[in-house]
């Protein structure tokens, strides 16, 4: 659904339609969740629970004062959650903003995926070689291993960007940093990125 649609729900569950919230909940519980999960890492997965559950609280503690202010729903649900994480990091005492905004690692500029297999039919789970299969579900693990390399404001960026598709002039507002600022630490990101998954995967040859 829209953007219009969830500010429509909100201002019918500002109106006291509950079924409104309950819709809104499910529309956006798994990506959500998705988010806060990755966002921790493994280290502090353990609290994804309370991140996910705060930032509902207070999207509730907000109702009454809510108001669109040119930004979706989703972009504001997520940039609370974005904020409940970091507060999250910050009381278990890791460090977030190491290298957060220095250059990716030296190396070959060129995409180390270009000749592993072709991942639309293994996406697709019809007429797939079990071979590619096996490789793309291992790709997926490793790549969710490799964001745990990139420091918070990288891998904040590329999960806003890539798993929950806001527009860079979007998650730049949404996190209280310049356009600019914003495409520098998504490209460090996706650099980084494709030397870790190119570094432990094999390529197409190899498969």
């Amino acid at each position: 659904m829209d953007a219009e649609d969830d500010d429509a729900l909100m201002r019918a569950w500002v109106q006291g339609d509950t079924r409104a919230f309950e819709r809104l909940y499910r529309r956006h519980e798994g990506a959500l969740y998705r988010f806060v999960r990755r966002l921790l890492g493994s280290a502090a997965g353990t609290q994804a629970d309370e991140v996910f559950q705060d930032t509902w609280a207070r999207v509730i503690q907000a109702r009454e004062r809510w108001a669109p202010q040119g930004a979706a729903f989703r972009t504001w649900l997520f940039t609370l959650a974005h904020h409940r994480a970091v507060d999250c990091l910050r009381r278990s005492g890791r460090e977030l903003s190491v290298d957060a905004d220095g250059p990716g690692p030296d190396g070959d500029d060129r995409d180390p995926w270009a000749r592993w297999p072709e991942a639309a039919a293994a996406a697709g789970g019809r007429g797939t070689d079990p071979a590619e299969l096996a490789f793309w579900r291992a790709a997926g693990r490793r790549l969710l291993d490799c964001l745990e390399t990139l420091p918070l404001a990288q891998r904040s960026v590329f999960l806003l960007h890539h798993d929950d598709g806001l527009a860079l002039d979007e998650l730049a507002r949404a996190l209280g940093v310049g356009f600019e600022t914003a495409k520098s630490r998504l490209r460090y990101a996706m650099s980084k990125l494709r030397n870790c998954m190119a570094a432990h995967l094999p390529t197409g040859d190899a498969a």
